[in-house]
């Protein structure tokens, strides 16, 4: 490229064009230099300010992402759970995370790099505004707890994706365009420091949830307490990992819901499930009033069911739930059938096909391109909200990114390290609801429930090199995982070139 563009101006002209173009999140306004003028000393102002860092969650098509697709379809199908799907040829880059032959020049890995970065550009520019404002400190630190616990979370995945990135917690001024310590790597540890802080911040200033403050969808004390623990999960700071989930278990702001099937269900069934349900802790708002360009393009259509047989088909095809994933459940586990769409076979006579919760019917493999497709990104045209802008692409289906399931089965993996017998009871607790009978505590019993639990919600690759197991358990399913080197993805080669060359690839690449 001529005139190479620096790190730091790609990253923040990117976020200016996105906050320029989206819809609001929450209903709140984007970023803009009114509101950025009022939210030195007005509070709804700041709630819009920081509304604008919201809206970096819905990165979720094929541009730049955070949680949404690509981010979704990297992290399953590098990982024993999930499949490339659709037909062979298509993807290809996925096809090549699949079998771990990544390069840096995968769009996906530039897309995931660009979303987080923008996302963290613009909690920073909140963040800047805020520190200079003039709010009761309650409220300023309160939405400094929203900012700061929305960088933390881009910054966390960005460290277990790649590794150490560019430390960027601030506004850079004009006169810092071109410093290096905007376009190097600091160290893992430089990150986790940063991401511990930025979490510690925010449990320690935001409300629990439902207090009148918070609205739904945004950050609270529960949701940076669990993130928190995880971050030390990571680290292996057990105690600390008990004492933050201790606390969000004992503030009673949340319960299992009941049947499993109900969890990623847009509407209640019975009074139980549906979106920000009892169990949420943290999810990604979606809706009507979200518009075309939300999280929900090719998210749910994009993991629907590919149509080979000339019926209106569900989506792509993509990311589909391994054999090795449907093998991994016990038998009678109810998680099973509400993970895993298995699409029937052919059979002698009227075959009545596949039936999915709404009545929708897949007609036979015969139909379809793969033998699986994931549940849980399905949104249902029948029940549920309808399609928005009449685009079939922009289903309003929230991700569920933190769950009390997950919350019970870190405390359990923690008192397991410990010796802390309570742990058995919330690890019981998981497998009652599957409909499964009870277990003895220890850690590989705990990273067992932990898969079939959280199957195919973009983090079990990351899991398992947590574990120090990626090799291992991949290798034993023909994927040639080189130890040394697949624990983390290549630096995408378009931001090394735009850093002039300073930001150093990850070994092996």
């Amino acid at each position: 490229m001529k005139n190479k563009t620096q790190l730091c101006t790609l990253i923040l002209l990117t976020a200016v064009l996105v906050s320029s173009c989206k819809k609001s999140y929450l209903e709140l306004d984007p970023q803009g230099q009114i509101t950025e003028t009022l939210a030195l000393k007005d509070p709804d102002a700041a709630a819009k300010l920081v509304g604008g860092v919201y809206n970096t969650l819905y990165y979720g098509g094929f541009g730049q992402t955070t949680v949404g697709f690509l981010w979704v379809l990297a992290n399953d199908v590098a990982s024993d759970d999930a499949d490339k799907g659709s037909t062979p040829g298509d993807f290809s880059d996925l096809g090549l995370i699949d079998n771990f032959n990544p390069n840096p020049n995968i769009f996906i890995f530039n897309n995931i790099w660009v979303g987080h970065f923008s996302g963290i550009v613009s909690a920073n520019k909140a963040i800047d505004i805020l520190g200079k404002s003039t709010l009761d400190a309650t409220t300023k630190n309160r939405l400094l707890g929203e900012a700061r616990f929305l960088r933390g979370l881009y910054y966390f995945n960005l460290v277990r994706f790649f590794g150490g990135v560019p430390k960027l917690i601030s506004v850079p001024l004009p006169s810092e365009g071109n410093s290096a310590a905007l376009n190097t790597r600091a160290t893992a540890s430089e990150i986790y420091a940063v991401i511990l802080s930025d979490f510690q911040f925010a449990a320690d200033n935001l409300p629990l949830v439902g207090d009148p403050s918070t609205q739904t969808g945004r950050a609270n004390k529960g949701a940076a307490q669990s993130y928190l623990a995880k971050v030390y999960m990571y680290q292996r700071n057990w105690q600390k990992v008990l004492d933050l989930t201790t606390s969000v278990i004992n503030s009673g702001k949340y319960s299992l819901v009941t049947d499993y099937n109900f969890i990623f269900r847009e509407k209640p069934v019975g009074g139980q499930g549906g979106t920000n349900n009892s169990e949420s802790i943290f999810e990604v708002q979606t809706g009507i009033n979200v518009g075309a360009n939300a999280v929900s393009p090719l998210f749910s259509n994009g993991q629907g069911a590919r149509s080979r047989g000339g019926w209106n088909d569900l989506g792509f095809g993509l990311n589909t739930p391994s054999q090795d994933l449907a093998n991994a459940y016990e038998p009678g586990d109810t998680r099973k059938n509400a993970t895993i769409i298995f699409v029937q076979p052919t059979l002698p006579g009227n075959s009545p096909g596949t039936i999915l919760f709404d009545g929708f019917r897949i007609p036979t493999k015969d139909s379809v391109e793969n033998d699986r497709y994931s549940y849980k990104p399905y949104h249902s045209a029948l029940t549920e909200s309808a399609q928005l802008d009449n685009n079939k692409d922009t289903k309003p289906k929230n991700i569920r990114l933190m769950r009390y399931a997950e919350v019970l089965l870190m405390y359990a993996e923690a008192s397991a390290m410990l010796g802390n017998a309570d742990g058995l009871n919330k690890l019981n607790m998981v497998r009652s609801r599957a409909n499964l009978p009870a277990t003895t505590l220890t850690q590989a019993n705990v990273w067992k429930e932990r898969r079939t639990e959280l199957a195919m919600e973009e983090d079990r690759f990351l899991d398992l090199v947590r574990q120090g197991r990626a090799g291992v358990v991949l290798r034993a399913l023909g994927k040639p995982f080189v130890d040394g080197k697949h624990e983390l993805f290549p630096i995408p080669q378009a931001q090394i070139d735009l850093s002039g060359g300073r930001l150093i690839q990850n070994p092996n690449y």
